[in-house]
């Protein structure tokens, strides 16, 4: 618990910094003006197809029930949507910055043995916001069930948050055998991270930092671990 409330604190003090500031409020912008342009001329659609999932009730006059719940769902999607692209955006495109920084300032002593760092973050990006977007998707009626509104988009996005950072945060600095050693043996406190990260982001306003957030909380977990992993086995960092 110790190394993950570490995590978060350096985590927030980073987001301080003014250096950074700029590539925390750029990517939840641009997914959220994407998705809102291109909600403006699929709405009718969406909310059409949408329509098609909410069970139909069968007593007349209350078709305004089945409309409003396929409204609640598609706002659901759109919203799932943002955020698995300002994370996307996020993994890709700032992360790889985020690293230097925070390895420069915390962890200098740390040497990069990843390869393929890239091509091995993207696809592991892919992976999850696939596994994420359709399985997210396919449980969107369950949503209408009291109560699960507020236990599945907190699980999926803590899966979604641990899944893609507890990699992309080693991958430029540890090997293949050092990446499988860290998601086994940190397993539950990158989910107590990502969990986190998920609660920080249904909380209006500060959702919009927490796509970085998250990445800087996994980047400063995993290099602390991969610091203490190679301590005890005696190699050099």
């Amino acid at each position: 618990m110790h190394e993950l409330l570490a995590a978060f604190g350096k985590a927030t003090r980073d987001l301080t910094r003014g250096d950074i500031l700029w590539h925390v409020l750029w990517p939840p912008v641009v997914a959220a003006a994407f998705w809102g342009i291109l909600g403006f001329f699929i709405w009718a659609h969406g909310l059409m197809l949408m329509t098609q999932i909410v069970p139909q009730l069968p007593w007349s006059g209350w078709e305004w029930v089945a409309h409003w719940a396929a409204v609640f769902l598609l706002l659901a999607a759109f919203a799932s949507l943002i955020y698995l692209t300002a994370l996307f955006l996020v993994a890709v495109v700032v992360l790889p910055y985020l690293i230097i920084y925070v390895a420069a300032r915390d962890y200098p002593d740390l040497v990069r043995h990843g390869e393929n760092a890239f091509w091995r973050s993207l696809i592991n990006t892919l992976v999850a916001g696939c596994v994420f977007l359709f399985g997210g998707l396919l449980s969107l009626p369950l949503l209408l069930i009291p109560g699960v509104v507020l236990v599945l988009p907190l699980f999926w996005t803590a899966w979604l948050n641990q899944r893609t950072f507890r990699v992309d945060a080693l991958a430029e600095h540890a090997t293949a055998a050092e990446l499988t050693q860290l998601v086994n043996d940190k397993k539950s406190t990158f989910y107590l991270a990502g969990t986190g990260c998920a609660l920080l982001a249904h909380v209006p306003l500060i959702q919009l930092v927490v796509p970085v957030l998250t990445a800087l909380v996994f980047v400063h977990l995993g290099l602390a671990a991969l610091r203490q992993q190679r301590q005890l086995r005696g190699v050099q960092l």
